[in-house]
């Protein structure tokens, strides 16, 4: 169970760094849709360098058509929305945002499959959008006395919602695909939707850095540590354990950036993360 609690642990503190690396990216002159790309096709050559490697390349022909809406949403629309909404709210701002997630998958199952609304699904959707009204109000970065725009909150939530889709679609995929077997053909058909949108640039020693860090480290290293936590602890402790990826986030940021919220914003990470707490803890 420590060995578990140690990956979860490492795995969350790898994916706190994303924005960090991204701002790094950001200072070099890289726009976020370069970014974006990079990420993807940098991690694709991790997992298919490990996909290969295992034998895990099979596919299911019948699963095509809900693999490419995966990879538009999941990998092209995710990467591109999570990196706007670090250049434009903050590293600590996208981290936390992107844990609204969970209130998605609330909606989405209560729609979709029916699932009964419960008392506390229902008041974790309450807390997540009262968490979301109070960070966009009281600011997200060092300028901490003015309103998050609308960009970064679109852009923070759209990202929140396209991570619930791993929950979902990536949940049904999991019984059938190894991760590394999933992203083989995940990633590079994201990549591939992302590329007429590139404007590639001059890249520094320091902008290659920060790209293959925020692909190497904050994406391919971060989901083999979880993956392997997954082995040694339950789904519900790990995704709680996990909810330190903010944290990780908001410290990095303050220290290396100065970002920070107010008052009342610390008040709606608190809203959001106790969202996700409970919603795990009813499962």
């Amino acid at each position: 169970m420590i060995t578990g609690y140690i990956f979860i642990l490492s795995a969350a503190i790898c994916w706190g760094l994303i924005g960090i690396f991204s701002s790094l990216a950001f200072a070099q002159g890289i726009e976020p849709m370069e970014v974006a790309f990079w990420r993807a096709l940098l991690t694709w050559i991790c997992f298919a360098t490990q996909a290969v490697i295992q034998g895990n390349t099979r596919i299911d022909v019948k699963d095509t058509p809900l693999l490419v809406v995966f990879s538009l949403f999941g990998i092209s629309l995710f990467y591109i929305s999570y990196q706007y909404a670090v250049k434009t709210g903050g590293a600590a701002f996208a981290s936390v945002l992107l844990y609204t997630a969970p209130a998605w998958v609330v909606v989405f199952s209560y729609f979709i499959y029916k699932e009964k609304l419960t008392r506390i699904k229902i008041i974790s959707v309450i807390l997540v959008i009262a968490g979301v009204y109070l960070i966009s109000k009281t600011g997200g970065n060092a300028s901490g006395s003015h309103s998050i725009g609308v960009v970064a909150l679109l852009s923070g939530i759209c990202a929140g919602f396209c991570y619930s889709l791993y929950y979902t679609i990536g949940k049904h995929f999991s019984k059938k695909y190894t991760s590394a077997n999933l992203f083989l053909y995940l990633l590079p058909l994201g990549a591939l939707a992302i590329l007429p949108f590139v404007e590639f640039t001059h890249k520094t020693p320091l902008a290659w850095t920060a790209l293959i860090s925020v692909s190497v480290i904050s994406t391919y290293i971060a989901n083999y540590c979880y993956y392997i936590g997954l082995k040694c602890l339950e789904a519900g402790r790990a995704s709680i354990v996990a909810t330190i990826e903010p944290v990780v986030a908001a410290l990095a940021a303050y220290i290396l950036f100065g970002e920070y919220f107010t008052f009342l914003g610390y008040w709606g990470v608190l809203f959001i993360l106790t969202a996700v707490v409970v919603t795990i803890y009813e499962k």
